[in-house]
């Protein structure tokens, strides 16, 4: 008869679950030799061995180099897993530890200069690669993003915030200028002082005054009274609606006036965000009007393929088909026929299509419909 299979609780069966889930021991580990041993008994045998013993003549002749080799490589992969993993956020530091050792061929921290994990955390602290604190939990870390890029858009987003409240301080204000303003033009409803409604006597008539009367109004002769009683009479009845005081027509006029002046504010912001110092766009018509690149080119017209660097681009000439490399002060933009396409390529419009409707030579400028 052959040989029964081991059974699926043999011990040998679950020596090897356990090695298929690298989950041995420490300190059955030897870095030098990246040999991983079941139990003990397998250990000693391998310190025994002929490739143990070789390990350990090279190590003997400059341990601290291995020794900085092996904590340098666990540092940086204990680092990346924080960044990669957790980003800048707190975490338990032992949780990132459970997780780098679960891959199989990770270093181990037996090899290194530390102890123990606490040690590694402190020494992370101390080099400000971390941010670390100790609770009633245990050690917590943090990474800290010292990448370049990472710095250039942190600074961008805090100018951007930096720009955006000192327009919000610019609108506020100009309210403010409104509102003294407004005050100083006339009292407002919100002078006027509110009383209780009292009546002593409840037959007594409660009479309400709308308006103060100057005593010039009193001192009308009554012939000028009926004067204006007659005429009150002979107006048509249809028109029932009031015409409109100078005063409100004045208030209206100077509404607009503010809706026009918050209106300007907004485009000057969009003029101040969107104003760049480059302007060159793939697709739009050039002219070449630099004689640096040869009179062959001079004051002909061509095409931008590519921008590069913002300031530079690559251009095809229209009559030719040469292409050519250019600085963005070597071209300038072509005007298009009234009622063609248009880019607007800066200011607060930047990047919007548009449609050429006149043009002002004597002023060098021309009106655009942007188109919705």
């Amino acid at each position: 008869m052959g040989k029964a299979k081991p059974g699926f609780l043999t011990p040998k069966a679950i020596a090897n679950r356990i090695k298929a889930k690298g989950l041995q021991k420490l300190r059955w580990y030897c870095q030098m030799c990246q040999k991983q041993c079941r139990d003990e008994n397998g250990f000693k045998c391998h310190l025994t061995s002929e490739s143990h013993q070789r390990q350990l003549l090279l190590f003997a002749e400059n341990p601290d180099k291995h020794i900085d080799e092996f904590s340098k490589d666990f540092e940086t992969e204990y680092l990346e897993l924080l960044r990669r993993r957790f980003g800048t956020k707190r975490v338990h530091a032992n949780l990132v530890y459970q997780e780098y050792i679960s891959f199989r061929e990770h270093v181990h921290m037996n090899s290194t200069q530390w102890e123990t994990l606490t040690d590694f955390v402190k020494h992370l602290g101390k080099e400000g690669k971390c941010s670390v604190d100790y609770t009633e939990k245990g050690w917590f870390v943090a990474y800290i993003d010292r990448d370049p890029e990472t710095i250039r858009r942190q600074e961008a987003v805090k100018a951007k915030e930096k720009m955006d409240a000192t327009d919000d301080e610019k609108i506020a204000k100009f309210i403010e200028r409104q509102i003294e303003k407004a005050k100083e033009a006339g009292p407002s409803k919100e002078d006027a002082e509110y009383t209780e409604l009292k009546r002593d006597d409840e037959n007594e008539k409660v009479a309400f005054s709308l308006g103060a009367t100057k005593k010039a109004d009193t001192a009308t002769k009554p012939a000028e009274l009926a004067a204006s009683k007659n005429l009150l009479a002979a107006a048509p009845a249809a028109s029932s609606k009031p015409k409109e005081s100078s005063q409100s027509k004045a208030d209206k006029r100077k509404a607009k006036t503010a809706l026009d002046e918050i209106m300007e504010a907004e485009e000057m912001k969009k003029e101040k965000l969107n104003r760049k110092d480059y302007w060159l766009c793939p697709g739009i018509v050039v002219k070449v009007v630099h004689k640096k690149l040869g009179d062959k080119y001079y004051k002909k017209k061509a095409v931008v393929k590519k921008v590069k660097d913002c300031y530079t681009g690559i251009i095809k000439m229209l009559d030719s088909g040469d292409k050519l490399k250019v600085d963005q002060t070597h071209v300038e933009t072509v005007i298009p026929g009234i009622g063609k396409s248009v880019l607007i390529v800066n200011g607060a419009y930047r990047g919007e299509q548009a449609v050429l409707d006149a043009i002002n030579v004597d002023k060098f400028c021309c009106t655009v419909r942007i188109r919705t």
